[in-house]
This record gives structure tokens, C-alpha cells and sequence, in this order.
């Protein structure tokens, strides 16, 4: 599986998943649908990111948790 907006750079956050041009991590963006935020309430919030990144999001965390190979896009 690809992550087309999904990136990994050494030096933007510390290394971590972020959504592909913005500082915001693929993490952050799944605590907050762990504690209850709707995918509507995240593009609220965060109005730089659109549903597709959101949806990355929890594939990518679902993905990480299979334990399957990733590789960005």
C-alpha cells in the first residue's frame, strides 16, 4: 500500500508521519479520532486538511498496526 499524502522527513517533526505539507502528524490526527473527534470535527479544527488526508490517517494507523511493510508515496 502507498501513502500518496503521507510524508517522512528527518527534519519536519522530529521524523514522524505528517500529512504531506503541513506540520501536522498522521499521530495527532488519530488521537483526535481516539478521543472522539468525527472526521468533520478535525476539518473544522484543521482547515488545511481535506478528508482524503484524514482518511490516510486512519489508513495508515491501520495499516502500522497489521504489521505490514509501509511505504510512502
Amino acid at each position: 500500500m502507498e501513502f500518496d499524502r503521507i510524508a517522512v522527513h528527518p527534519k519536519i517533526c522530529q521524523g514522524k508521519a505528517t500529512v504531506r505539507g503541513t506540520r501536522i502528524t498522521a499521530e495527532f490526527v488519530l488521537k483526535l479520532m481516539g478521543n472522539g473527534y468525527s472526521a468533520e470535527d478535525v476539518l473544522r479544527e484543521y482547515p488545511a486538511l481535506e478528508h482524503a488526508d484524514v482518511y490516510q490517517c486512519a489508513t495508515y494507523g491501520a495499516w502500522l498496526a497489521s504489521g505490514n511493510p509501509l511505504r510512502i508515496g
